[in-house]
This record gives structure tokens, sequence and C-alpha cells, in this order.
């Protein structure tokens, strides 16, 4: 098929598109290299136990219902589908259950959109596993440079991160495993465009929340495949009078799209301990701060106070989700089962627990107020009183699993074996945790995602 030879503007995308055909393994740091293979360890295992989740296992009936070329595996269940429905369905399982990966400036999601694209898509074509890694790297850098352009304008309309940059993110992944010339990267980036969506409308008792990532990796692996074609895209899609960056935000910075292209881009990912919106997390550290410190009687509590700073005070205040899903958004629930389980892993979030009487005396003695002094974002400061007028304080600006409080590779590794073993056995779950540790040397990504199927 001819075409006409590509001829750069010097758009954004133009810029961008250059970079990421040149990205190579030799251009990964040692630091982003361990970054996205820990994060593929967590991906893996949330996945898999995403996958048996309601959601998950509603968007694996319909990838497998759907039909076509087996060519990628849908984790958590059985048999291959096409590697669009596959990175769909997979996307869609490992958000599911609320403890995949966060970025430190929005608190988006990397993996499920860039992860899911990326391993349907190695799967497809035999990549290696260093191929995958470069995708995969090439991917969580094409998005966050996206969000740093965007936000937080693009949140504060009401568009979600994670599937509105995601697409873009899944879109350059997909093409570097495709082999995609710089043309036809520029015009797959344009494609993504036109596919980019995502509303913060989803928060309450629905899976909502769960579907945005699957589009966006469907939609990634389309976009590369259709430009891998033939098909062009435009070149503006950035910084055009109609395009991303006019359209989903009020005020932005398009040179974030593009500085320091020259240099290695650091990759920040941080990791969720608790099975619920990441800034709850802070809340339910300072509430296990102090049982770990003293030990209180809960019966004793007298009243709490939660100050929280302005960005995130008026979030996930509900006292009385009506499921699961509304809990895992509930900063008062979240704080009462972790004082009282000692933790707040998926099993504390579940529907016959949501009127329990213990927990119900603690979320509704919960006052939560503003509190602009308070250093971060997400920073949290709870005080609790007891009968007797002894108060327990705790503040907490870093949550555990953050850059500055980082889960440790054992503590990361207990989480994926937490998460696994119940569906997949220890023997399996070993077995994928050591080929993903030497994912350098597999010479087919097939291998791998073979490991993740029942």
């Amino acid at each position: 098929m001819s075409h006409t030879p590509y001829v750069s503007t010097n758009t954004l995308a133009d810029r961008l598109a250059g970079h990421f055909a040149a990205f190579d393994y030799s251009a990964l740091t040692p630091a982003n290299r361990k970054s996205v293979k820990r994060l593929l360890l967590d991906y893996l295992g949330v996945a898999v136990s995403g996958s048996q989740s309601e959601s998950g296992e509603v968007a694996r009936k319909f990838a497998a219902i759907a039909g076509g070329h087996p060519q990628s595996t849908l984790i958590g269940g059985s048999g291959k589908v096409p590697a669009m429905q596959a990175a769909f369905a997979n996307a869609i399982s490992s958000h599911s259950i609320e403890l995949d990966d966060i970025d430190v400036l929005a608190l988006f999601h990397f993996s499920p959109p860039v992860y899911s694209a990326a391993l349907a898509t190695a799967e497809q074509v035999g990549a290696s596993g260093k191929d995958l890694l470069v995708a995969l790297a090439a991917g969580c850098e094409m998005m966050e440079r996206l969000s740093k352009a965007a936000n937080s304008s693009l949140r504060n309309r009401g568009f979600h991160t994670t599937p509105t940059t995601g697409v873009f993110g899944a879109t350059i992944a997909a093409a570097k495993l495709q082999g995609l010339e710089i043309g036809q990267i520029v015009s797959a980036l344009g494609l993504a465009g036109a596919s980019a969506s995502g509303l913060m409308e989803m928060y309450g008792p629905s899976m909502q929340k769960r579907f945005n990532p699957g589009p966006a990796a469907r939609n990634g692996v389309t976009a590369a495949t259709m430009a891998g074609l033939g098909f062009t895209g435009a070149a503006t899609i950035f910084e055009g009078e109609r395009g991303f960056l006019a359209a989903f935000t009020d005020k932005s910075d398009p040179a974030q799209l593009v500085a320091d292209l020259d240099r290695p881009y650091p990759l920040d990912i941080e990791f969720k301990p608790y099975s619920c919106a990441r800034p709850i997390h802070n809340a339910i550290d300072c509430a296990l701060d102090i049982r770990r410190k003293h030990n209180p009687d809960l019966s004793r509590i007298k009243s709490m106070h939660m100050a929280r700073h302005p960005d995130w005070a008026l979030y996930h205040l509900n006292k009385r989700p009506q499921t699961y899903h509304e809990a895992q958004v509930s900063l008062p629930y979240s704080v009462a089962v972790a004082l009282t389980d000692g933790q707040a892993l998926f099993a504390q979030y579940n529907d016959a627990r949501l009127n329990e009487p213990g927990l119900l005396r603690l979320i509704d003695m919960l006052e939560i107020t503003t509190d602009s002094t308070l250093p971060r974002g997400v920073s949290c400061l709870l005080t609790m009183t007891m009968d007797d007028g002894t108060q327990y304080v705790s503040q907490v600006d870093y949550p555990k699993g953050s850059i500055q409080n980082p889960m440790n590779d054992q503590e990361l590794r207990a989480k994926f074996d937490s998460l696994v073993t119940p569906v997949l056995g220890a023997a399996r779950a070993a077995e994928l945790a050591a080929m993903v540790e030497a994912i350098e040397d597999c010479d087919n990504v097939g291998r791998l995602m073979q490991l993740t199927s029942r």
C-alpha cells in the first residue's frame, strides 16, 4: 500500500512521536526499569484479584462473548480474545478493587490503561520482556507528561485523568510494541485524542468508576493499530484550536508535554496498601498510627475530628455507603474499619459490614473539617478524644506507599501473594512473581500471560 511520506510540522505530537520512536531499552534508566518492573508485579496481582470481582467478571464475560481471533489472555479467566478486548477487560479488572498504583500529581492510575494495552499487544505480536519494559516506560511517560500539561484544570472540570490521559499512554505503549514509525505515531496520537473520554461522575453505589480505564486501554490499541494500517490522524491534537488541551482544560501548560525530551524522564510511581481511594489513605494511616501506639478502647471514644487540606476536604464524605463500591470512596467508613480491624484491605470492604453497629458508631462520631495550614493536598490530621478527656493525635502528610514513605519489595510481594494465591494458588503465584523478576530474559510475553489464566 502506498502512502504519502511523513513530513514533520513540529507540532507537539510531532516532537513526542520523534522522542518515542527513538526510545529503546538503552534509554531506560536503572531506576525506571525497577519502577516499571515493580508496577508490573503489582498490576498482575491487582488484576488477578480484580478479575474475580463483580465488575471484573462482567468485563471478562463481555470480552469473551464478543468473539474474534484468540490473541491475548483474559487475566483470571480462560482462553484468549482479540487484543483490544483483552486490553478492555483487563483494564477494568485491574481497577476493580481500588488497589492499583498512583501518580504523585493528579493521583491517577498508570497501570489500568497502559499496562493492560501493553500486555495485550505484547502477547499479540510475540514481544520480548525487554520490548515490554520499553513500552511500559514510554506509555507511563506519555500519560504523565499530558497530565502535567492539563491538570489540575482537567480534574476540576469533571474529567477523570486516568482514562483521558491514559488513552495516550496506552497508544504509545501499543505503538512501540507494533513498531510504528514517527508519522504513524503522530497519527496514532491524533486518533487517541478523538477517543479520549472519562468523567468524574463515577462515585456512588454502581460500578461506574471501574469502567473508565477499559475504553482507554482498548482505544489505545485501536489507535495504534489503525495508524499502523495507514489511517491518519490530526498532528495538532494537543495544541489545536479544538484539540485536547482546549477541550479538556480551562488552563494548561503545553510546554510540559515536551519538557526535557533530551533527558531521562523520572517515573515516580506510588503503590496502594489499602483498598480505597488514594486521598483516603492518609486518614487510614492516622487511624492505624493511633491504634498501633495507643491501642484505644473503641467503646470509650467520645469524639473524633479529621482535618483535611482544602484540595480534598469536600470529597469522600459519605457516611452511609450502600455498597462496597461506595465504601471504598468513604473516608468515615475507611477510618472506622481501620480502627476496628487494624487494616483496610479488600476484605474489609464488603456489603455485609456496611450496617455493622460498631462501625456505624465510629462513622457517626467522625467530624471532618478543612484546614488550609496542612502542608499537602492529601494531608490529614486526626484527633481522637476519649471519655476521660485523653486525646490522641496523628498527622500524616505522606501515606504508606508514597515516594517519601514507600512500600519495600517485601511488602509489595506480600501484597501480590495475598491477591494472587486465593485465585491461582501459591505455586502459580511464586512462578508468576519469578518471571516478572526476570522479565528481561523472557523471549515471549505470552509465556508470562499464560500464568495469569485459570
